[in-house]
């Protein structure tokens, strides 16, 4: 072990147990990186004992290939590292400067009825050709894992990751404690969303008995985000032509409900809370984004308040989204 090596073995891990404890760590988002920050310190400067300045700037710059908010998710976890050696004494270095962030201006795919019912039939039609435990876990998994983005509105990183205690499959709610930001927030599942889980419950124990995770991999984890991303492709593209991500589920979970308000007769403000509640926005403007989709929905809102769309819905933060 390289004298670099052993400088940051200790400090990284009171880091990450420090960060854990105050309900702020990320393992697939701060864990990675912090470790690629770590390795190339090792490989550069294989005989510092102290983290330096030219150590986070030679790592943090931004790349060619990066967007500025690409950059500001990949060192961020630099900058809260040196904040918490620097606060210990430990280091004089400070983070890096974060690139300012770009409005992001993506427009979700807007699924048709067809297009959904043809990826669920897909997933329906998942074969097991041999009587192999990787077969047949994923036959009992994918069908449930995107019903459940579909209708919770869950992020795919929530929904890889739910632990088996944070699921109350008695009263159909889902405890999430730890995501994006450190609000704890509670999901309730649909009647028929909570059979399926049940079912799912039930037969997933035979094949993984005391699992941490409710679907959980082979290996006694979780699905990386490699598996979420050759199923839905895989599936999406069995019977439909037209680009989507599995994000987009919850996209359209948010512009689904957006569209049950048109002539409902509502307190718009109140529904765009519950519903920024439940999606575990940190501020409403990422709700509002919803909103802004559903062009319909302007119409109404001047015709019901008296008050133009703008006034009562702001143009969105894209950057906050």
């Amino acid at each position: 072990m390289s004298r670099c090596e052993m400088f940051f073995a200790p400090l990284t891990e009171s880091f990450i147990a420090f960060r854990k404890a105050c309900d702020r760590w990320n393992e697939l988002c701060y864990g990675r990186n912090l470790k690629r920050f770590v390795r190339h310190c090792v490989e550069q400067y294989p005989e510092a004992a102290e983290l330096s300045q030219e150590m986070i700037g030679s790592w943090c710059g931004k790349r060619d290939t990066e967007s500025n908010n690409s950059c500001r998710a990949r060192v961020y976890v630099v900058g809260a590292f040196a904040k918490y050696l620097r606060e210990r004494g430990l280091t004089d270095a400070h983070g890096p400067n974060l690139p300012q962030k770009q409005k992001c201006k993506y427009i979700p795919h807007a699924f048709t009825e067809q297009e959904l019912a043809n990826f669920f039939r897909a997933c329906d039609e998942i074969e097991v050709k041999a009587n192999a435990p990787i077969k047949i876990t994923r036959k009992l998994t994918v069908p449930v894992f995107f019903r459940l983005l579909y209708s919770s509105g869950l992020r795919t990183n929530e929904a890889r990751q739910l632990r088996t205690d944070c699921v109350d499959l008695k009263h159909g709610v889902i405890n999430i404690s730890a995501s994006k930001g450190n609000d704890q927030r509670f999901v309730a599942l649909h009647d028929s969303m909570l059979k399926i889980m049940r079912r799912y419950d039930s037969a997933i124990k035979e094949h993984c008995p005391g699992r941490q995770y409710f679907f959980p991999s082979l290996a006694g984890g979780y699905y990386r985000e490699s598996w979420l991303q050759y199923n839905f492709q895989q599936l999406w593209l069995k019977y439909n032509d037209s680009r989507a991500s599995a994000y987009d589920l919850r996209h359209n979970y948010a512009v689904e409900n957006v569209n049950r308000w048109i002539g409902d007769g509502f307190d718009y403000y109140a529904k765009l809370v519950c519903l920024s509640k439940s999606m575990g926005h940190s501020t409403l403007e990422s709700t509002k984004y919803y909103v802004h989709l559903v062009p319909a929905l302007a119409e109404l809102i001047e015709e019901v308040s008296g008050e133009s769309f703008d006034d009562i819905v702001p143009e969105v933060d894209y950057a906050s989204f």
